[in-house]
């Protein structure tokens, strides 16, 4: 039997996760399930496990469902009730873009300085200035306000600042005109869209773990009064903007690619069950794996994925079941939905991948001609976030 004092434990934090909900909804914040005692969302359902659909055109939404993570976030009172009573264990996250949000996600993590080019993308640090002692997030933020001359978000205690179990913090600002600004991850400093080294970005196509969820390691616990996130100071807002947060345009149609299909219309083509080969199957299996990532920002194993779907892609190709632009136009897309703002790390892995495949033809029935796992899992095995 399980002991009172235990008993009641969990009771007042099952409780609490659907409070954290409510409170979250009534400031406008859209709301999702997190799975129990993680920081990821919650699973999406049999059919959507493995289908490759936008979230956007999927009935599971509209049915009030919680499929697609931050894809389905809401405020309404009668859906939060639902979710959270049905499944009480449920964390709370929040979707930044809708919430006009921008959190500064700062990691505690000791590690070992990288490269000087990479602790603060685009800024020069000279040689002069002595980096002892810089081992987390914490002190690259620090850095950069102190290179602009500004306060230090971390000590920022006028807005909402969250205490994350593992010592790190989340610091909460309102994008207001500023925005909207897109993720990032710290740990792509040099490599892709970032604003400091082991300083991640949660807005636009992303979430947040609200304050007050807890998870397998502990609480997010607010610091001192301040309830409310504060504006998103200027300078703030600018750095944001010279490190590529801001939402691109979408760039127009190649000529080169108008004697085909467009992507998107192809992987509707095949949804719909056009050219449903062995082979395309195969393919839309792979894509819609990559498209799942869209709901999880980070630890989905994104990399991973783009690397099996262009690894299957290439095989197809050179099994003569569609051409290589075809091919890279599907993985391109898929890998822009899934992470925008990523084109040139994600074309390195396409590209990498699809030559990969490409010596190992993969045939109508599935099977390539020979075992071409280790050379997969030899690809790109870094940063799968």
């Amino acid at each position: 039997m399980t002991p009172p004092d235990e008993a009641h434990h969990r009771q007042a934090g099952r409780d609490r996760s659907v409070a954290v909900a409510r409170w979250c909804a009534a400031r406008g914040w859209p709301v999702h399930p997190l799975a129990p005692g993680r920081k990821t969302p919650a699973g999406n359902c049999r059919r959507c496990q493995g289908a490759g659909h936008p979230p956007a055109s999927c009935a599971c939404l509209a049915a009030g469902r919680w499929c697609h993570g931050f894809h389905a976030a809401t405020t309404d009172p009668d859906l939060i009730t639902s979710w959270w009573t049905a499944n009480p264990a449920f964390g709370v996250g929040v979707a930044c873009g809708p919430a006009d949000l921008v959190v500064i996600d700062v990691d505690a993590h000791p590690s070992s300085v990288p490269e000087r080019d990479r602790i603060l993308p685009g800024i020069p640090i000279p040689d002069q200035v002595d980096l002892t002692g810089l081992t987390t997030g914490f002190h690259a933020l620090a850095l950069l306000a102190a290179l602009r001359g500004a306060p230090d978000p971390a000590q920022d205690s006028a807005t909402l600042r969250v205490r994350t179990p593992s010592g790190g913090m989340h610091v909460w600002y309102r994008a207001g005109d500023a925005g909207p600004f897109l993720c990032s991850v710290g740990s792509a400093a040099g490599a892709g869209r970032a604003l400091a080294w082991q300083v991640d970005v949660r807005a636009g196509g992303g979430y947040i773990i609200a304050p007050g969820t807890r998870t397998g390691d502990g609480v997010y616990t607010p610091l001192g009064d301040p309830r409310v996130p504060a504006p998103l100071p200027e300078w703030l807002a600018r750095e944001l903007v010279r490190t590529g947060h801001r939402p691109q345009p979408a760039p127009r149609a190649q000529p080169s690619r108008a004697v085909m299909a467009p992507p998107r219309g192809r992987q509707a083509v095949v949804r719909a069950g056009g050219g449903r080969t062995g082979a395309w199957r195969a393919l839309d299996r792979v894509l819609g794996e990559v498209l799942a990532c869209a709901a999880v920002p980070e630890g989905a194993g994104f990399t991973a994925k783009l690397n099996v779907a262009a690894y299957t892609a290439g095989g197809l190709v050179a099994a003569g079941h569609l051409g290589q632009a075809e091919a890279e136009g599907l993985l391109a897309d898929a890998a822009d939905r899934a992470r925008p703002g990523q084109t040139r790390r994600c074309a390195q892995i396409i590209r990498a991948g699809i030559a990969a495949g490409a010596r190992h033809p993969l045939h109508i029935e599935g099977r390539p001609t020979t075992d071409p796992g280790a050379e997969r899992r030899g690809l790109h095995a870094e940063g799968n976030r």
